[in-house]
């Protein structure tokens, strides 16, 4: 999870309990006064009810400015739009230049980070021509799990209709191209004649295609001569990674702004689109657990009961963090422990952190067609498909990091003319929702793993080595 700035001495804990405290006692309140006034036992004023929801909030600012935590932050400044856009509508409607900032500086970030990630992820591994049988097999594995992922969450949300009933208020451009489209013109948009013209028009399909292309050449070049290249794209991943967490300081306010923004045009009724997006998504990530991950295990003869127990560990760290990378280290190990070689451990699971996100790929699914049941735009079968490739390359270029998906969220619906206001309110609940993606990312690692030794023969299964052999 980011932090903001550097973490306040222990000696702040009595006092962030006591503004925790506060801040529920103060919820509590508002809550209690409301629903007496609607019930009709007391007659309470508008303002009293209004003055209590601000002393709670003022509350939980604090707590927020104590803990110093970017999720509290983002969290604490969306309940403040939406008091903002409940009390001053009018107001709120002129605080959409905030968000928009926001939006702009993300933005920046969509094609270079593609471009790095892509880049690194496939030249970095030039070892797959040693490697050969095992490299294509993996890729294929990715490929075939990552994109029935992504078919699922398109499935989940198109039943459970989470974004149908919001109603946006009307921005120009939140529609799709009306021109018609020929099955030529549509293979043709997706290969750049221009790089530079790809970048500024967002074409997110036209960046990836270069970069696999760029990505490729790079890998078939000497080494002496693949290395300076390789640095520089290492290093502008790396980069381009710490200029998202500069921008995302600036969160808290651009989603406030827009909540504010929304909830001012909406009302507060757009909260409960948020839950149903919310259980949408983890009654997802079950089913693919179930349908999907659990038939792998039998089929390729995984012992499932050892296989939790190992990875039990790196899973509640991906959960605890959001971020699939704090969980590597231990993932390593617990499947060298588990039964799998080194050398297999070292080269699919680093592989399936760029190419395997599961988690990361439902999710991209699920909300790019809840921005447009949010926006009231139907999409066709062909147009979801469209966008399904689309996400089914660019999601090859998110790194298990906090915040990522945003990015190519955004990218994607900006690509496809949608609007980007949805976005901002998922972001409000995106940390619950990253928890299961994360967690997700993890399990597919680990278990695409031992599927891989496996296929390779090299899977003991009488493995009785001690989780954690690795770090020998």
């Amino acid at each position: 999870m980011l932090k903001i700035g550097r973490e306040r001495p222990k000696s702040d804990a009595p006092m962030k309990s006591k503004f925790a405290f506060a801040a529920l006692f103060l919820l509590a309140l508002a809550a209690a006064l409301t629903v007496l006034d609607r019930l009709g036992w007391v007659s309470i004023s508008p303002s009293v009810r209004a003055a209590a929801r601000w002393l709670a909030i003022s509350a939980l600012v604090g707590y927020a400015v104590l803990k110093r935590s970017l999720t509290t932050s983002i969290l604490v400044g969306m309940l403040v739009g939406a008091e903002v856009g409940h009390d001053w509508p009018a107001v709120a409607i002129n605080l959409r230049v905030l968000s928009q900032i926001f939006l702009r500086l993300i933005k920046t970030i969509v094609a270079p980070l593609l471009f790095a990630t892509l880049v690194v992820g496939i030249a970095g591994h030039a070892d797959l021509k040693k490697v050969g049988r095992m490299g294509i097999k993996a890729l294929i594995y990715f490929e075939i799990v990552t994109t029935i992922a992504l078919f699922i969450g398109l499935a989940a949300i198109n039943l459970s209709k989470a974004g149908v009933g919001i109603r946006l208020p009307p921005v120009r451009g939140d529609q799709l191209p009306g021109a018609k489209q020929t099955a030529t013109d549509v293979i043709l948009h997706v290969f750049p004649e221009n790089i530079a013209k790809s970048i500024a028009e967002g074409q997110l399909l036209q960046i990836v295609v270069f970069s696999i292309i760029f990505g490729i050449a790079l890998a078939l070049i000497n080494e002496q001569k693949r290395q300076p290249m390789l640095r520089l794209a290492e290093s502008l991943a790396e980069t381009m990674f710490k200029f998202t967490n500069i921008v995302m300081l600036f969160a808290p306010i651009g989603v406030g702004a827009a909540i504010a923004y929304t909830v001012g045009h909406m009302g507060l009724g757009i909260l409960v689109n948020l839950f149903q997006l919310l259980a949408t998504l983890y009654v997802a990530l079950i089913a693919f657990l179930v349908l999907v991950l659990v038939p792998v295990a039998l089929v390729f003869r995984i012992p499932i009961r050892k296989f939790v127990r190992a990875i039990a560990e790196p899973v509640s760290i991906a959960f605890a963090t959001t971020s699939s990378e704090a969980a590597l280290p231990r993932a390593m190990e617990a499947m060298e422990g588990f039964g799998v070689p080194r050398q297999i451990v070292a080269f699919v699971m680093p592989t399936g952190y760029s190419f395997n996100l599961d988690g990361t790929a439902l999710y991209l699914s699920l909300a790019a067609i809840f921005v447009a049941q949010a926006a009231g735009i139907s999409m066709s079968l062909g147009q979801q498909l469209l966008m399904v490739l689309t996400l089914m390359l660019t999601s090859k270029g998110v790194a298990g990091v906090p915040r990522a998906a945003l990015v190519i969220l955004l990218g994607t619906v900006a690509s496809f003319n949608l609007p980007v206001e949805p976005v901002f309110i998922i972001l409000g609940i995106d940390e619950l929702m990253d928890m299961g993606r994360t967690s997700m990312n993890v399990i597919g690692n680990c278990l695409a793993t031992a599927v891989i030794a496996r296929t390779e023969g090299e899977l003991r299964a009488d493995a009785s080595e001690p989780v954690g052999a690795l770090a020998k």
